[in-house]
């Protein structure tokens, strides 16, 4: 076949391709192929014809075969980029990348608007398999391309916002090269927005704001973001509020993030982390009470935030609300998920505080649980504080051999630490050895003398120790007050302080004052509450006695406060007014039905109200429970005598005299 013949046969070949007659041309380029087993054209409209009678695999070696003739000529390449891209051909998305590659390198310098089309095609393969940083440097490709080309300031303001919605998925990847490749897009398409201020760009900026405070490691940028958008933006809330949220969950309370959460709360006083912003600053200033009331409210709007739980958490421990506390830490814990980077500082942080809360809990159950907190620590076992609560908790759980060993190893490797000889304290305290506590305490307060739980130990020490040092002013009482001082919602203290004014120092109004500071701190401490009631009726006080009980019955559940409703009850009775009486003592035996005292004061109660029959029956009860109650037997037969059941009152009078052979009122009946 001579060369003419070649170029009359490659012709026949590409007419028959346009007229779609494909195996014709088949026909033409093998007759070609057969002269010139190296005819690139040959190749490419092999490749062509096969690829429309649905023979890929001949169709991809055609033009494999043209480009390695010539491996910088378009036509194969654009035929390879055509086949791939057909709907039915699988698996071949690294192949056409590839060759997408190539025709950008091959167009580069020739057609720019095939270039552009290829870049496209090229970055929305990338973004179906996922591939973020192919997708931006390939865009800021296309960019570059179009700033060459002098490309104006709207067009560049489409592709940059283009490229952050290309991105915006990345953030979950965690690359950083990628990373920086969106926050730069971020920023080029803020700076070329063409309305400032205006609402597509306040909502780019928002979105700009909101993917940097999902980078950890972007806090300069952040804080700069955000005061860059509040200065064009001043009365929109939202740049100060992530800023809020972005300290409080850096846990750094500075003077500028106080700074930024008075400003919000001035800005918007029901905005969410205004609230918790503004109870953190209340924290820090040791207004618990203040701070649980914000932080509560402030989570009720925002309730995703952890380490507002935490705070939370630290507040109510503060006033002692230890149940309150351990809620609040397993919500941090809730809301962290499976945490990894900053975030598993705020678990370690929430494990260890509902630990020491459910220490304070005391009782097995809770120390089970405590264990169990300080186990999902991570390095826990490098933390000597860690350990010192653990030693705690396997004490509260009765483990003393666990709990020494740990005590003689902390005292061994950080003998300088206080909660070291305050571990030591509290083994020595439960074994009742007073005089090494006393030691142990002394050394930790030595170390860490603000700490009330130490010297409020330290007192019940001496209280144990011996009458001499229970009396001793220097002692047991100075403790109780420096920590009652120390820890103002500490309500053991003043409940040990009231025992002292009363028992040793005699002096009852001093330590009525105490026991009702006490009972106010804990509404559940009946020692406390009792001994106010007792010593204001001692000192004549009645309407303090009653307030103190009004107030306990009146938030009572039924089958609670047994105390409250028995002294309230015995104080009906006493002046004159059985009904309430009774009603009072009925509600007492609800929490407790096998105390024959109280039965006892019952049948007193309806006997005075004329309720006999009812009344029999309560001494009757009284004297089944206590067969000792000589009073409540004596009461039952006379009822029966005034009933005019003579012979069961007489046989009771009989009972009564064996056991008592004296006894005046049996014989008179």
């Amino acid at each position: 076949m001579s060369n003419k013949e070649v170029k009359a046969a490659l012709k026949s070949a590409r007419d028959a391709i346009r007229n779609k007659e494909y195996k014709e041309a088949l026909k033409h380029c093998k007759a070609v192929l057969k002269q010139e087993k190296s005819n690139y054209n040959a190749w490419v409209f092999i490749g062509l014809a096969a690829s429309e009678l649905e023979q890929p695999d001949q169709a991809k070696g055609a033009y494999k075969k043209a480009i390695e003739l010539e491996p910088n000529q378009l036509l194969a390449w654009q035929g390879l980029a055509n086949l791939y891209e057909k709907p039915n051909q699988t698996d071949v998305k690294g192949d056409l990348a590839n060759v997408y590659q190539k025709l950008l390198e091959l167009y580069e310098s020739g057609d720019k608007q095939k270039w552009c089309d290829v870049c496209n095609k090229l970055v929305e393969l990338y973004h179906e398999e996922k591939k973020y940083l192919e997708v931006a440097e390939t865009w800021q490709k296309l960019i570059r391309m179009k700033q060459e080309e002098g490309a104006g300031k709207a067009e560049l303001h489409r592709l940059w916002k283009k490229m952050v919605q290309l991105l915006k998925d990345s953030t979950r990847n965690q690359d950083n090269k990628t990373e920086q490749l969106l926050l730069t897009a971020f920023e080029h398409a803020l700076a070329s927005a063409d309305t400032v201020p205006g609402e597509d760009h306040q909502n780019l900026y928002k979105d700009f704001i909101e993917c940097l405070s999902k980078f950890p490691y972007e806090v300069a940028r952040l804080e700069k973001a955000c005061h860059d958008m509040m200065a064009l933006y001043p009365t929109m809330r939202y740049p100060l509020e992530v800023l809020c949220l972005h300290f409080i969950h850096s846990g750094t309370l500075s003077e500028k993030a106080l700074h930024c959460f008075s400003r919000l709360f001035e800005m918007d006083a029901s905005s969410g982390p205004g609230i918790i912003g503004f109870g953190i600053k209340c924290l820090k200033e040791k207004k618990y009470k203040e701070a649980v009331k914000n932080l509560t409210e402030g989570l009720q709007k925002t309730n995703q935030c952890p380490a507002a739980w935490h705070y939370l958490a630290k507040a109510q421990m503060k006033i002692h609300k230890h149940r309150d506390a351990v809620l609040s830490c397993n919500q941090a814990l809730e809301a962290l998920g499976t945490p990894e980077g900053p975030n598993l500082r705020w678990k370690n942080l929430a494990l260890q505080l509902k630990a020491e809360t459910l220490i304070k809990i005391a009782g097995a159950d809770a120390a089970e649980e405590a264990i169990k907190a300080l186990e999902q620590i991570v390095d826990a076992s490098s933390d000597p504080v860690v350990s010192a609560l653990r030693g705690q908790a396997y004490l509260n759980k009765g483990l003393m051999d666990q709990a020494s060993k740990i005590s003689q190893e902390l005292l061994l490797s950080h003998p300088d630490l206080a909660e070291s000889h305050a571990l030591e304290g509290f083994i020595h305290y439960s074994q009742k050895n007073y005089e090494q506590a006393e030691r142990s305490f002394l050394n930790a307060i030595e170390r860490k003398a603000g700490t009330a739980e130490y010297h409020q130990y330290l007192g019940l020490t001496y209280w144990f120790m011996s009458d001499e040092t229970k009396k001793d002013k220097g002692k047991a009482l100075t403790q109780f007050l420096k920590a009652a001082k120390l820890d103002s919602y500490l309500g053991n203290a003043f409940c040990y302080l009231g025992n002292y004014y009363r028992d040793i120092a005699g002096d009852k109004s001093r330590a009525r004052g105490c026991y009702k500071k006490a009972f106010e701190l804990d509404e559940t401490d009946e020692e406390s509450g009792t001994a106010a009631v007792n010593l204001s009726v001692d000192l004549g006080d009645v309407d303090t006695a009653l307030s103190i009980l009004n107030e306990v019955t009146g938030k009572a559940n039924p089958g609670t406060a047994k105390w409250a409703w028995l002294h309230r009850g015995l104080y009906y009775l006493r002046t004159g007014q059985p009904s309430q009486a009774v009603a009072d003592l009925q509600a007492a035996l609800r929490a407790d039905p096998k105390d024959s005292n109280c039965w006892e004061s019952l049948g007193e109660a309806y006997l005075k109200r004329g309720s006999y029959s009812t009344a029999l029956k309560s001494f009757r009860k009284a004297s089944e429970l206590n067969p000792l109650l000589v009073y409540s037997i004596y009461r039952a037969a006379a009822l029966e005598q005034i009933l005019g059941k003579y012979e069961n009152a007489i046989a009771t009078y009989e009972e009564i005299l064996k056991k008592t052979e004296n006894y005046v009122p049996a014989l008179k009946g």
